[in-house]
């Protein structure tokens, strides 16, 4: 079928990328489009011929537009207010030790030093609360949305649904700084070394190429594929499968197919549900990615059952310290790994916290991310993640009202990465239109659907 995206027209200027030639973006990141012109199809798109089924999703376009638009708002608030909290609760195994974990009674209180703070807590805020960015101010990256930001462009620049091994590496090379600080951590900072010296991913994570194969990394940078195949996993963990891979393995990469999952059943999940519902059921539909006789699988089962038993949230947290860094159950042996701070960033242990703030933030923003914050270990990735996935099922008018605020729009890309157009300042709504265009493409290449350009819409068909 033929695609949808528009070809580069003629008089664009290319510009070099090791090796490969790529045309700017159709939509600048300054540019300033109304609510119409952000959904429009692009020149030339059709339905393709396609018959809508019945059976089909019928899934609108502009308000798919505005779901991106509170992925990327949500995404950031969650990100930023855990960085206040991040590093500084992982328990007393070690030589690291940090005293006894926040509870929901700290939010609020004044925030603690990180494990690397010197004594120093954060200056993002100096309580433990929401953090926001105002409509005459600019959301910063960090390491929770860059990557994903990255790989959104490379998708719409090479007009593909699928990146390539080359295709991530010349991404990388080009956006991601080698010397000064780059805001890569363990197994993303060995992948760029190892692309550097000329190796290709996925052998990039590959653990007899990359040691830190079973960090948090793959976690925080492909949940967004999620959203490119909207109710159609099996195609998303397709698409997401290689740039996992490019740093993780085993566990690692399978709880990060969980989050990918988790992302694309959010699209279609039943608005006539409540979101404690929907989560519910999104979350034992992905368990199904982890394998049974992984530590993962056994987390996720452990969380889920100390949830439903009414346990509190900081019971549950208490009891999963205990569980995998004291006792070392279920396969999970990082303690015995005598890693620094006890594996504080490995992909487990931040996993099943994230868990808890799923369950128990039962679909509330609000919630999930006071939980994530406080909940320990890594705390601005889980709170990221949730935060992205629901600002996406909010919308970002549904954002706007969960905190009663309205927020800045912008975005600063070029906080920890480089060379990308505007000096790297972007707009949310931009990001949103470059993920509706990607999208188009996907949904007849991939999911074998229509999209209908007079009416606004994708159709679907059901299917994995």
């Amino acid at each position: 079928m033929p695609r949808l995206w528009c070809r580069p027209i003629a008089g664009l200027m290319a510009f070099p990328l090791k090796g490969a030639i790529i045309f700017p973006f159709l939509l600048l990141m300054t540019a300033s489009l109304s609510g119409q012109e952000r959904v429009d199809c692009n020149p030339g798109i059709t339905k393709n011929g396609y018959v809508p089924q019945p059976t089909d999703h019928v899934i609108s376009r502009s308000a798919y537009h505005d779901r991106l638009y509170g992925f990327w708002l949500g995404q950031c608030i969650a990100n930023w207010t855990g960085l206040v909290t991040e590093m500084d609760k992982i328990g007393n195994v070690g030589e690291v030790q940090t005293g006894a974990f926040y509870t929901r009674a700290d939010w609020g209180q004044p925030d603690q030093p990180s494990i690397w703070g010197e004594g120093v807590p954060s200056d993002l805020s100096p309580t433990i609360d929401f953090v926001f960015r105002g409509e005459d101010e600019v959301w910063g990256a960090d390491d929770d949305t860059d990557i994903e930001y990255m790989y959104q462009r490379l998708l719409a620049l090479y007009d593909t649904s699928f990146l390539t091994p080359e295709m991530i590496r010349d991404g990388w090379l080009r956006h991601i700084r080698s010397e000064e600080e780059n805001y890569l951590w363990v197994s993303n900072q060995r992948a760029l070394e190892l692309m550097q010296e000329g190796l290709l991913p996925p052998a990039t994570g590959d653990p007899a190429n990359n040691e830190h194969y079973a960090m948090i990394d793959a976690q925080l940078t492909t949940e967004i594929f999620g959203l490119f195949a909207p109710g159609r996993p099996v195609v998303a963990r397709r698409m997401a499968e290689v740039p996992i891979q490019t740093v993780a393995r085993g566990d690692a990469a399978h709880i990060s197919e969980f989050y990918v999952t988790m992302y694309s059943l959010a699209a279609t999940a039943p608005a006539e549900q409540s979101m404690r519902q929907r989560i519910s059921a999104m979350a034992e539909a992905a368990r199904r990615v982890l394998p049974d006789s992984t530590y993962s699988a056994r987390m996720y089962d452990f969380v889920r059952e100390q949830y439903l038993s009414g346990q509190p949230w900081e019971a549950t947290r208490d009891s999963i310290y205990e569980r995998y860094q004291v006792r070392q159950e279920d396969g999970y042996d990082i303690t015995a790994q005598n890693l620094y701070c006890n594996g504080c960033f490995a992909a487990g242990i931040n996993f099943a916290a994230s868990l808890v703030s799923l369950f128990y933030g039962e679909g509330d923003l609000k919630e999930t991310i006071k939980i994530g914050a406080l909940a320990g270990w890594d705390s601005d990735n889980p709170t990221a993640t949730w935060g992205g996935m629901l600002g996406f099922m909010l919308g970002r008018e549904g954002v706007e009202q969960a905190f009663g605020r309205t927020f800045s729009d912008r975005f600063n890309i070029h906080r920890t990465r480089q060379n990308f157009e505007g000096d790297g300042i972007d707009t949310f709504d931009r990001m949103a239109a470059e993920g509706v265009r990607i999208i188009d493409r996907v949904v007849v290449d991939e999911l074998g659907g229509g999209v209908d350009c007079a009416r606004g819409v994708w159709y679907i068909p059901p299917g994995a």
